[in-house]
């Protein structure tokens, strides 16, 4: 299956560059370049692509409501944030607007394409760990939990809000097993069933759900 990808990037040479790498893959298809925000809303709704590698600073709309607005209209389309930082305010904003994951501007061709493999398949890119200490060096900006949330969290029994906890706090299925005295599978289970009920995309956005709800307390 032929992964279908939209590059979004101001710069034009960045644009080229990225789309030669892509290029080279059989399985991976560059269908657009948008020059800034609102030509990469535009396209993503015309050209549906798999995945688009959006860029956080571009003119008109930035790349954060630019994705904002992407998974609005085309929730099953994956974004993959490029930001020059890995835990800077750009990489906070992209992951809670919903994308899959933030790549540094200046990875490894190798990096990129294993990057955009993984969150065309439903996977996250950035860790739940990384996920957490961007959520407690940015948790100024986090908002009060509102009644949304509240009303979520009572779908959840209590043992699937204990491993919420704990993915909150960005541990992995085999150190939450150790944790709760489960079998990892077990976890994994529990994690399926928390997405489904509370909503949620991935593994990452039940991070971020575990901050906002009051469920983790920043230190």
């Amino acid at each position: 299956m032929t992964i279908r990808i939209l590059i979004a990037d101001d710069e034009a040479l960045l644009r080229m560059a990225f789309s030669m790498v892509l290029d080279a893959e059989p399985d991976l298809e560059p269908v657009g370049e948008a020059k800034d925000g609102a030509d990469a809303v535009r396209l993503a709704n015309d050209l549906r692509p798999d995945v688009v590698l959006m860029d956080v600073r571009m003119p008109t709309i930035d790349g954060i409501e630019a994705t904002r607005q992407i998974l609005r209209s085309r929730p099953q389309t994956r974004v993959l944030i490029l930001t020059t930082f890995d835990l800077d305010e750009y990489a906070f904003a992209g992951l809670k607007a919903g994308a899959s994951g933030f790549l540094l501007k200046n990875a490894r061709p190798e990096e990129l394409l294993a990057a955009i493999r993984t969150v065309a398949a439903g996977n996250a890119v950035v860790s739940p760990r990384v996920t957490h200490r961007l959520l407690e060096k940015f948790r100024p900006h986090l908002p009060d939990a509102d009644t949304a949330s509240d009303e979520r969290l009572s779908r959840l029994s209590t043992r699937e809000r204990e491993v919420l906890v704990q993915v909150g706090s960005g541990l992995s299925n085999a150190e939450i097993a150790a944790a709760l005295h489960l079998a990892e599978a077990t976890v994994k289970s529990h994690l399926g069933r928390i997405l489904h009920k509370l909503e949620l995309r991935d593994r990452i956005q039940a991070v971020i759900f575990a901050y906002e709800s009051r469920l983790i307390h920043p230190a």
